[in-house]
């Protein structure tokens, strides 16, 4: 194994030894084998890192880290000076393109299939710039930038919701740029700063550490602050380039970064282009979603399987100020991890819209391990779409996002455990097969069944397509959960011609069966044929053992609920690095106790045909809570994410 150093001192000519250093990461990255480690030393590096070749296992890899106690920063930004006054407080400056070699960020559009433009808006570009950190919004003309509105209020296009606006002096920090055949002119309003005497930087690079070439594999990058990158939208539709990220490959550990300031994605373990890359938008002849199944099954010919891709790690990362994904990925994200991760500031800046927006946006999160991350924030939190089957979505915090955990046309077997889920809108199911097993749940839960979008299943613990079938809706299991109620004035309302529900509590299954016997009953009953004779029939609901908050309501057909009579509160408190959850319980909710909950507790799913079970196929035991306690068989536990809540006040630390 060799140690190839990287000093911001060094010389590219040098021989990468601790006295001779490289200057630059990609010299490093060009020389690296199996085994070795880049030792990147304290400074600024202007690149995009792109590894020539990765390891040969897990055990025998290509490390990427920050020296020990040294801050070491990647920026696919470049500084500009030279600003010139234009008139008040904007300032202009021309930058040659050559700078930007065959990527200009100013001159691409930030498009593609699921971007949302708002009317009568130009689109938006890739490029960005930024005040000593902070970055600007872009205008439409120059006759926009010299008296900027301040926006104190900001419409989330998904929900309808007004949202105060985080930083409202940003939204006077406005940009606009021409590009011509040599040079690229920015004109920018910097609201009384000078740009030549504060630092002024201007997005350059498409990425900051990410492979051009495929299965790069068994790569770490550990220890860095990595930021300020061009990167365009991506849906699951396209090649999904990030900030950082695999490009198609197995086995990448991306661990304790500080990843931040990217156009649209940070993390990304996604698909490429040749599978598909917005041809909805480009060729307008089928829709999107007929592209995304297509995706699938081409995937499948390029060689989308565990021996492959995925079986990524992306852990203790601080993630902040993206414009679309904290983590984005599709098919390339399955078998992978993420954890212990904190997630903010996703989408607020609401400078464009798309349906692909949220803290990490999952498709195909095949047997993938969601656990103990700290998302708030975020316009949403979490957001897993199609395929969402040996998902686990574990231990986690979710507090101030616009919505908090949306599966979307899954079929399951998947978990989501021992989380707080505490925005106002907390969990949105347009999915079935789902087990829900110990959450707070501290919003509303919306269940809607689509029916005219057929998604793929697999094969447990595999890519291989089994079949595919429209959402039906519930399939869903709930044990041990705790929901708390709002100030709407109805906490159960029907959306829609009754394909639609949602409301405080599990009210929104009531009519549903509450066995998968009386679910065989009523087909049965039905007169004779094949398809038709499902089509109406509500899905099983199986609940048991949970809690309900006064105004939040139960599903008819559970016969254990808890019915609290007296207020129960919950309070999740941000105090920076540490975050808490203050309770009131009344005496009543120690009266529910729930045993250890496991595989043997959740039927199996109906369209699936697949068992609730980890990911080596071995037995499901649900047994350590949110804050790491396990809990032991045989014990009875009170519902909810913490193993150790009781009656009374209480502070418990959350992370």
């Amino acid at each position: 194994m060799t140690i190839l150093h990287v000093a911001t001192d060094g010389s590219d000519f040098a021989d990468g030894s601790e006295d001779r250093p490289f200057r630059t990461i990609n010299r490093a990255a060009q020389l690296a084998l199996p085994g070795d480690t880049v030792m990147v030393h304290a400074g600024e590096y202007r690149e995009w890192v792109r590894p020539r070749r990765g390891g040969l296992s897990d055990q025998c890899r290509i490390t990427y880290q920050a020296a020990p106690g040294e801050h070491v920063v990647v920026k696919g930004s470049e500084r500009i000076t030279g600003w010139e006054p234009d008139g008040g407080t904007v300032w202009r400056a021309s930058v040659p393109n050559s700078l930007f070699g065959g990527y200009n960020p100013f001159a691409e559009e930030l498009a593609g299939d699921w971007v949302v433009q708002p009317e009568a808006q130009p689109p938006k570009h890739l490029g960005d710039v930024y005040l000593n950190g902070l970055s600007f919004y872009e205008v439409g003309g120059r006759d926009e930038l010299a008296d900027p509105p301040l926006r104190k209020e900001v419409v989330d296009h998904w929900t309808g919701v007004t949202d105060r606006v985080r930083n409202p002096e940003q939204t006077r920090l406005v940009w606009y740029a021409e590009v011509g055949d040599a040079s690229t002119t920015i004109w920018a309003n910097f609201q009384g700063a000078d740009p030549n005497a504060e630092l002024v930087e201007i997005n350059v690079r498409r990425s900051v550490f990410f492979p051009i070439e495929h299965h790069i594999d068994y790569i770490t990058v550990k220890g860095f602050e990595l930021a300020q990158a061009a990167t365009p939208w991506a849906p699951p539709t396209a090649d999904q380039p990030g900030l950082v990220g695999p490009n198609w490959a197995k086995g990448w550990v991306i661990e304790d970064n500080v990843v931040h300031d990217a156009k649209c994605s940070a993390i990304s373990l996604g698909k490429e282009a040749s599978t598909g890359h917005n041809f909805a938008t480009l060729r307008g002849d089928k829709p999107g979603y007929q592209y995304q199944l297509e995706s699938v099954f081409a995937a499948r010919q390029i060689g989308w399987d565990r021996e492959h891709v995925g079986s990524h790690v992306v852990r203790r990362n601080t993630i902040f100020d993206c414009g679309q994904n904290g983590v984005v990925g599709h098919l390339g994200c399955v078998f992978s991890t993420i954890e212990d991760n904190h997630i903010y500031n996703i989408a607020l800046k609401r400078e464009f819209y798309g349906y692909e927006i949220a803290g990490i946006k999952l498709h195909a999160a095949i047997d993938v391990e969601i656990r103990h991350n700290r998302i708030h924030d975020c316009s949403l939190g979490t957001w897993l779409d199609w395929q969402t089957q040996g998902t686990r979505v574990s231990r986690n915090l979710y507090y101030r996002n616009n919505r908090d955990l949306f599966v979307e046309v899954s079929h399951g077997p998947y978990l989501v455990e021992h989380n707080v889920l505490a925005s106002p809108v907390a969990l949105e199911s347009f999915s079935q097969g789902g087990a829900f097993v110990h959450n707070l749940v501290g919003g509303t839960l919306r269940l809607e069944q689509v029916m005219d979008r057929a998604t793929p299943y697999h094969r447990p613990h595999s890519t291989q397509v089994a079949g595919y079938a429209v959402i039906y809706g519930a399939d869903d299991r709930y044990i041990g959960n705790v929901f708390l109620s709002g100030d709407i004035a109805n906490a159960y309302t029907p959306l829609g011609e009754g394909k639609a529900f949602a409301g405080y509590g599990t009210a929104v299954y009531d009519g549903h069966p509450s066995t998968f016997e009386e679910y065989l009953t009523r087909i049965a009953e039905q007169p004779p044929g094949d398809l038709q004779r499902f089509i109406d029939q509500k899905q099983p609901a199986y609940l048991r053992d949970n809690v309900y908050a006064p105004g939040a309501r139960a599903f008819s057909g559970e016969q254990s609920a808890l019915a609290l009579s007296e207020d129960a509160s919950f309070e999740v408190v941000d105090e920076g690095d540490e975050v808490y959850l203050e309770t009131r319980l009344p005496e009543a909710f120690g009266r529910l106790r729930v045993g250890v909950v496991s595989s043997a507790d959740l039927p199996r799913v109906r369209f699936a045909g697949a068992d609730f079970e980890e990911r080596d196929g071995s037995p499901l035991v649900i047994d350590i809570d949110l804050v790491g306690e396990h809990k032991q068989p045989g014990k009875d536990y009170p519902a909810g994410p913490i193993a150790g809540l009781g009656t009374g006040t209480s502070r418990t630390r959350l992370w």
